[in-house]
């Protein structure tokens, strides 16, 4: 959950999240939205990785990303648990 929440405080992620939401897109199409370097978009895809809000999957030369609703269900079903409700 911690590392969930870290890469979940972070603008730039929410962002890549909220785009996301529409379904899948290759890394380089993600970059486009932002005006910082791919490296540094790829560092924000890693950690959203690495907290499995994300999966991603190789076609050829492509990766391509998507979210992984099961852990943003989780944090939900934690926050609600946590109002009380």
């Amino acid at each position: 959950m911690q590392s969930t929440m870290k890469a979940l405080a972070d603008p730039t992620r929410r962002e890549i999240l909220n785009l996301l939401k529409s379904g899948r897109r290759a890394a380089g199409e993600i970059a486009e939205h932002f005006t910082m370097s791919a490296p540094a978009v790829s560092k924000h895809l890693n950690i959203l990785k690495e907290a499995e809000l994300i999966r991603d999957c190789r076609a050829g030369k492509h990766v391509y990303y998507e979210l992984n609703t099961s852990v943003l269900e989780e944090v939900l079903l934690w926050i609600t648990e946590l109002k009380g409700e």
